[in-house]
């Protein structure tokens, strides 16, 4: 009975969606070839550079999108910020960094708050295709004032949840911490409370299909993989939620995609 029941538990935490690994980690030696990442993270830096662009939100590819839920394509997200750079041979210049909330290596139930260049975001990425939001004029200027203030870690929620439910502050992922940051920027405000109040009252999350038993297991495969803040239903932040509800309340200038060839409306 105690080999039936492991085999069963296993055969159904394989079937979980696949977010435990989603992308949203440091990223450490690249998954693809250095000199295709590396030209890559070039061209969207051209790209963004091209529009003049001083703070966009950018998503990379993660995971096989066949293994994800519907609806889901990016599984990280963070900021791209204009800036003085150091480059890796000692000198300095301008060029995009990137502020991004990861999962800690040592314990996937937390998470920190780490600053990389372009190459090494798209070094956790499964397949080189970008998602780009840029902000409007205005809305820019108001995140840049937010990211250099210590309202931007102040906002940051270490408990770490992969399918973190934006409208509680109990856990946060990187797509949840971008929005609770555009939120803040939107508002001039850093009151939580007020943040999540203004999201459940303007913003549609992604509804994650998960079934009542990958569910139940899903924690104890991995305790980042909790659902424990959700009600009936399932909901979290996503680079296609932010997406609609900038173009909804007109926020956005453009959305679009990056891959190494197009660049295509989203």
């Amino acid at each position: 009975m105690t080999r039936l029941f492991s085999l069963i538990f296993v055969a159904l935490t394989a079937m979980l969606p696949s977010f435990g690994h989603a992308g949203s980690s440091e990223a450490g030696k690249s998954i693809l070839p250095t000199a295709e990442v590396a030209a890559f993270s070039n061209r969207v830096q051209q790209d963004l550079a091209s529009r003049g662009v001083h703070v966009a939100i950018v998503a990379r590819m993660g995971r096989d999108p066949k293994v994800l839920p519907p609806g889901i394509k990016y599984t990280h997200v963070s900021f791209w910020v204009f800036s003085q750079i150091t480059r890796p041979d000692g000198s300095t210049g301008r060029g995009y960094q990137a502020y991004n909330l990861y999962q800690d290596a040592g314990n996937k139930t937390r998470s920190n708050l780490i600053q990389d260049s372009p190459a090494d975001f798209f070094a956790g990425a499964h397949m080189l295709d970008a998602g780009i939001i840029i902000p409007d004029v205005r809305l820019q200027k108001k995140l840049l004032n937010v990211i250099a203030s210590p309202t931007y870690s102040t906002l940051h929620n270490a408990q770490y949840s992969v399918l973190a439910n934006p409208n509680t502050s109990q856990f946060q992922n990187c797509t949840e911490h971008t929005l609770d940051v555009l939120m803040a920027s939107l508002y001039g405000t850093k009151n939580v409370p007020q943040i999540k109040a203004n999201i459940a009252a303007h913003f549609q999350p992604q509804e994650i299909q998960i079934g009542g038993m990958k569910r139940l297991l899903a924690p104890a495969a991995s305790q980042a993989l909790t659902t424990s803040d959700h009600g009936t239903k399932v909901e979290t932040a996503t680079f296609g939620s932010i997406a609609r509800f900038m173009d909804k309340n007109d926020l956005s200038s453009q959305v679009y995609r990056i891959t190494p060839d197009k660049v295509i409306r989203f």
